[in-house]
């Protein structure tokens, strides 16, 4: 079983909204930082969705880093650079979604447990030690050179796993990954994160035909496994 992280496996909304709060309430009290959050992850897609297919690779890192300057330049928050450094760095350190650690858990008894993230592999491995991930092995889009939904990405971890595509479910709470890994072959579950974006809204959680396996959660994907 592959699994996304940012937003599938861990709460970005709210760790960065706190993190945000953190940094600069003090320079801009009541600031809705819940739309800071959502412009920044939007300002992260747009950059990460112009990556050339041939070229040098462009780390997340320095993506959160580089699209954090105009957001808050645009709300004359001025944080210090350091301070902004260490906003950035809170992507880092997602919190997981209450029920993804037990979930891993149970699943972790029958299947083989690995990321396939668009986040730096050392991103992943630091969110993974900073919420006790029980995963078995760490993929991430870094290690072929190409983001999700890149067909190398889901390739990638079916190579280094030693198994066919069919061997292989991903799970994601975003309908475009596991479209693109259904599209090779791979098993899917859509797992319904209807506060990723802090209004339900503004997320997709609807249930889909397309899809093997539609859970609530984790908990809810391991009873659907038998686990």
């Amino acid at each position: 079983m592959l699994f996304d992280v940012q937003g599938t496996a861990t709460d970005f909304h709210s760790t960065i909204r706190r993190a945000a709060a953190a940094a600069a309430e003090d320079l801009a009290p009541g600031q809705d930082w819940g739309g800071f959050v959502d412009e920044w992850r939007a300002a992260y897609f747009a950059e990460t969705s112009q990556q050339p297919e041939h070229g040098p690779w462009v780390s997340v890192a320095s993506v959160y880093r580089k699209t954090l300057d105009p957001l808050l330049d645009a709300r004359d928050i001025a944080l210090a650079t350091a301070e902004r450094d260490e906003l950035a760095r809170a992507w880092s350190r997602l919190d997981p979604w209450p029920d993804t650690v037990p979930g891993l858990r149970r699943l972790r008894n029958r299947f083989t447990l690995a990321t396939l993230s668009n986040a730096d592999v050392s991103a992943v491995v630091e969110i993974s030690r900073h919420g006790d991930l029980p995963w078995h092995a760490i993929f991430a889009a870094e290690m072929v050179g190409a983001f999700k939904p890149d067909p190398r990405t889901y390739g990638l971890a079916a190579r280094y796993l030693g198994l066919a595509p069919a061997e292989i479910m991903m799970v994601a709470a975003h309908k475009y990954d596991i479209r693109a890994a259904k599209e090779l072959g791979f098993r899917t579950a859509f797992v319904a994160r209807p506060l990723e974006y802090g209004d339900p809204a503004l997320g997709d959680a609807e249930f889909s035909d397309e899809f093997d396996i539609n859970a609530v959660d984790f908990l809810d994907l391991a009873d659907q496994l038998g686990c």
